[in-house]
């Protein structure tokens, strides 16, 4: 429950309306247990013949008479005490002087009883009875009229009390999912691939909505039941203590089913969101890839894939719902026979006039049967509480399943530090040096070794080698989503390890093979990453990347590109994406396989307008195409996840077989 806490500390944020719907919870369970005390009137005029103003004056008559009895029987006592006292000193005598004194507590405890019932009964008579009529159906009437006035009231502070604890749960988990998101965005991209997107989304909804319901819980049914439990509660000991005692006896019983229920209920609940998990995964997958999956006609196995996750989601979910539906039963139970053992003592002292059972007085009068229908009232008031909040326990344990989850990838440290403190990186403008850079995405697989290489800021440098050589790797070392494990990387002489992370990034703007664009305009989308760019520098831009035209046909520079751009092809996405790149102004360039998926006449013109854009910027690119290689002023070989090679074409197709494999290999078109 330890994460749960946590999450309870975000809605202290909104303390005070908390402090108000605990305040109207108080006075909806006080109405509440207010309520059942309409029973004993009621069935004193339905069990007798008289009125409550009749009835009233024969019970302060009985009670007078009742202190005038002990009033004397104390005072024979005292009499008996002295007598004993005068006698000489001895065990006797003191033998008797305790049991004098232990019947005078007695009876001292007895009459304080009775002057405090002949007490309620005058204030009851003078602030209640003398105010209601004297016919017994318009008493009848005016009760129950006020039964439902306060059932209204009562309503009104239940709906202001679930209204405020809904206001604060909506907002706490805002503020928990908003926290959420900002610490995954900083975290790597390692931990992020490592758990996956799908499992993120998973903990971003499915598990906030579970949180929530447990704080609605928390700060609903557990606060406003038990207020409702203990008002009845304490109306049922002013009547008998002891028999109250005898219900609430059960209580452990109940504690221990419902301990035992929740800790199976936090385990399968683990389960569940698990399962929930990989069905986001295998959703995500299917439909972002349903061009494939159609293509190659696997709809009956993806069908049978999710077929059988949700099925394994379903079952965890039944073991959920068969605890949870266990759970109230049990507790049910015995608080029914907490009650039906209750009823059947208070039933013995009614039947037979006694006041105590196996020696233990129960009562200090005989009771009425008013007086226990109105406490079998109470308890039957006090056992509906209990069974609601038996479910309660186990729901709570399915958000602190949930908290877990969430919490423990909020708390991930990434391993790329932002250094807010560090010294800002100025535009780029010396040069870049890798210095015996290693690498692994795991111990064992090295992806790059001891990589080292000098780039004067202006250079524009081809990377090329056979895939999986670590070519987007080493890149992705450069504006740090990634850190290497051995060795630095420094810009103008300053380790970028050392620097501040915004100040780098600034510096690089990123074309990918795969370009990103988002369910947004195609003028936002130009200008993600430079947000205050004027529609005349967007519009530059783009005519740079040849895509002004096409853009225009698509209906201009607002019209929304909608879920992952799919109305755009290939060709159009990149050269959106290096619209994007130009209009940043980076001081260093990052293309990767940046014209892939780019038609040949495309291919010339974007070719032609890095000619002129990379000027004065560091330039890294990989690419397949030796016509674009030849763009660059020198060119990279990786081979065996090392640098096999530098130097320009023509000095590579002297010295470098691997590069002259790879040229050979596209321009005949053999596969490397």
């Amino acid at each position: 429950m330890k994460n749960f806490l946590r999450a309870i500390k975000y809605a202290l944020r909104y303390r005070w309306r908390l402090v108000i719907s605990v305040v109207c919870a108080f006075v909806a369970a006080a109405l509440f247990g207010l309520n059942f005390s309409a029973v004993y009137p009621l069935l004193q005029m339905m069990t007798t013949e008289r009125n409550l103003q009749q009835w009233i004056d024969a019970e302060m008559v009985e009670v007078d008479a009742e202190i005038t009895k002990k009033e004397q029987e104390l005072d024979g006592l005292a009499e008996k005490k002295r007598v004993i006292d005068a006698l000489p000193p001895s065990q006797f005598r003191d033998q008797k002087s305790n049991e004098v004194i232990k019947d005078l507590d007695t009876k001292e405890s007895r009459l304080a009883s009775s002057r405090a019932r002949q007490w309620r009964y005058q204030l009851v008579k003078r602030h209640i009875i003398r105010h209601l009529p004297t016919d017994r159906f318009q008493t009848l009437a005016l009760l129950l009229g006020v039964v439902i006035l306060a059932v209204a009231v009562r309503g009104v502070f239940e709906f202001v009390q679930e209204y405020l604890v809904g206001i604060v749960v909506a907002r706490t988990v805002l503020d928990i999912r908003t926290k959420f998101f900002r610490e995954a965005l900083h975290q790597d991209l390692r931990q992020i691939q490592e758990g996956g997107s799908a499992e993120l989304m998973s903990r971003f909804t499915n598990d906030m909505e579970s949180i929530g319901h447990g704080m609605k819980i928390l700060f609903g049914r557990v606060i406003g039941e038990p207020m409702r439990a203990i008002a009845c509660l304490a109306m049922a000991m002013w009547i008998s203590w002891q028999l109250t005692i005898l219900f609430v006896l059960i209580v452990p019983a109940a504690i221990i089913v419902m301990t035992t229920a929740s800790k199976k209920m936090k385990r399968t609940s683990r389960r569940v969101l698990e399962r929930m998990g990989s069905l986001y995964k295998i959703l995500q997958e299917t439909f972002q890839g349903l061009r494939i999956v159609k293509a190659f006609t696997m709809e009956p196995y993806e069908r049978r894939r999710f077929h059988d996750a949700a099925r394994d989601y379903a079952n965890k979910s039944i073991k959920v719902v068969r605890i949870d539906a266990l759970t109230g039963p049990l507790v049910e139970l015995t608080g029914m026979i907490a009650v039906s053992v209750a009823l059947l003592a208070g039933s013995y002292l009614v039947l037979s006039g006694e006041k105590r059972i196996l020696g233990i007085q129960f009562t200090n009068q005989p009771m009425e049967i008013a007086g226990l229908a109105l406490l079998y009232t109470l308890l039957i008031g006090m056992a509906d509480p209990i069974k609601k909040l038996s479910s309660v326990y186990t729901k709570l344990q399915g958000s602190a399943a949930a908290c877990d989850r969430v919490f423990t990838a909020m708390d991930r440290h990434p391993e790329v530090t932002p250094n807010p403190e560090g010294p800002r990186l100025g535009r780029h403008c010396k040069e870049i040096e890798f210095q015996n850079v290693c690498f692994s995405y795991n111990p064992e697989r090295q992806v790059l070794t001891n990589v080292c290489l000098r780039v004067p800021a202006g250079e524009t440098l081809a990377i090329v080698g056979a895939n999986g050589t670590g070519k987007s790797t080493l890149l992705n070392l450069l504006p740090r989503f990634y850190d290497p494990d051995h060795g630095s990387i420094l810009i103008d002489g300053l380790d970028i390890r050392t620097v501040n992370l915004r100040s780098l990034r600034k510096q690089i703007a990123l074309v990918s093979q795969d370009p990103i664009l988002f369910d947004d305009t195609i003028f936002k989308n130009i200008c993600y990453g430079s947000r205050k760019s004027s529609k005349d520098d967007v519009e530059g831009a783009a005519k740079k990347a040849f895509a002004h035209d096409f853009i225009m046909l698509k209906g201009g520079y607002e019209t929304k590109l909608g879920d992952l751009a799919s109305s755009l092809s290939g060709g159009e996405k990149q050269r959106i994406a290096l619209a994007r790149a130009i209009l940043r102004d980076p001081s260093i360039l990052v293309l990767d396989e940046f014209s892939s998926a780019i038609d040949p006449v495309s291919d010339r013109l974007i070719h032609d307008a890095l000619l002129d854009f990379r000027k004065g910027r560091t330039t890294f690119f990989i690419t397949h195409k030796m016509h674009t290689v030849q763009m660059a002023e020198r060119i990279v070989v990786l081979d065996n996840h090392a640098v096999a090679a530098i130097g320009t074409h023509a000095e590579l197709m002297e010295s470098s077989e691997v590069y002259r494999g790879l040229y050979e290999a596209q321009i005949h078109g053999r596969a490397v």
